[in-house]
């Protein structure tokens, strides 16, 4: 017969190196997650574009008829510069969150109207604070102002039908200037209802075109003179200026929101 196997003493596992183990894979993947995080943070603060911080615009709780917003550095007035106007665009813009396409529009409205309206003292800032809230300077829901002034898609509002919070207005245009042949909508940069528009639009340059509310030259040009009223109005007082905004929109949470636009520009404008 063949003796039985001499058995050895029972082996028990140990678990204290296997925990061992694990807690040291598990400190390995600690240290490899915090050094892949690490790296990409520091990557993302690398490609963080460096610019200016936002432009703030404090809401004013003013009241309808109390002075108008501070007053506005004339745009181009630097006569010493080479091209004052581009130059005070250039500066101004860099201040703001307007866009030099938009800025342009503003001041040169301003020119014009110091010229054929001095008596109504409306204001580039003034213009900027409407477009501020009417079209966000024409960059309202992916759009994006170009070169040529116009948006980089058509600025259409909704139809006003009368739904909640929405004036009723019958079409006006044959759906000519906002494809809408039911009801009127408010259209372009400084959201003009067609029939407004076509009583008060005027081209910004003599090329002989017809006015266009999609080109911020023009609907800022058409906003000054919608807002001095054909030179009834004073907008440097605060009972002309209030008056001409709640015109615009009769809501006084509108005009405090312009006015605070337009009071943040005129103090931007005004620091070198």
């Amino acid at each position: 017969m063949v003796p039985p196997p001499v058995k050895g003493p029972a082996r028990r596992p140990n678990y204290g190196n296997i925990i061992g183990r694990i807690v040291l894979v598990l400190l390995l993947i600690v240290v490899v997650a915090a050094a892949a995080w690490g790296l990409g943070a520091l990557n993302r603060k690398d490609a963080a574009p460096l610019g200016p911080p936002p432009f703030l615009v404090p809401i004013q709780d003013v009241e309808p008829g109390a002075a108008p917003p501070g007053s506005a550095a004339a745009p181009g007035n630097d006569t010493a510069a080479a091209n004052p106007l581009a130059d005070w665009i250039t500066r101004v813009a860099s201040k703001t969150d307007i866009p030099q396409r938009a800025l342009h529009a503003y001041a040169s409205a301003d020119v014009i109207m110091q010229r054929e309206a001095p008596a109504c003292r409306i204001s580039w800032a003034t213009l900027a604070g409407i477009g501020r809230v009417e079209s966000r300077h024409g960059n309202i829901n992916g759009s994006r102002l170009q070169e040529n002034g116009l948006p980089s898609r058509p600025i259409i509002g909704v139809p006003l039908n009368g739904s909640p919070g929405v004036k009723a207005i019958r079409d006006t245009d044959g759906g000519r200037l906002d494809g809408d042949t039911t009801w009127d909508r408010a259209v372009g940069p400084m959201q003009f209802i067609p029939g407004t528009w076509n009583r008060w639009a005027k081209r910004a340059v003599g090329d002989g075109l017809p006015a266009d509310p999609q080109n911020i030259d023009d609907a800022a040009l058409t906003a000054a003179r919608y807002l001095c009223g054909g030179g009834a109005r004073d907008l440097g007082t605060g009972q002309g200026w209030w008056s001409a905004v709640m015109t615009y929109n009769n809501s006084v949470e509108y005009g405090q929101n312009v006015f605070s636009g337009a009071d943040a520009y005129a103090r931007a404008s005004a620091t070198q």
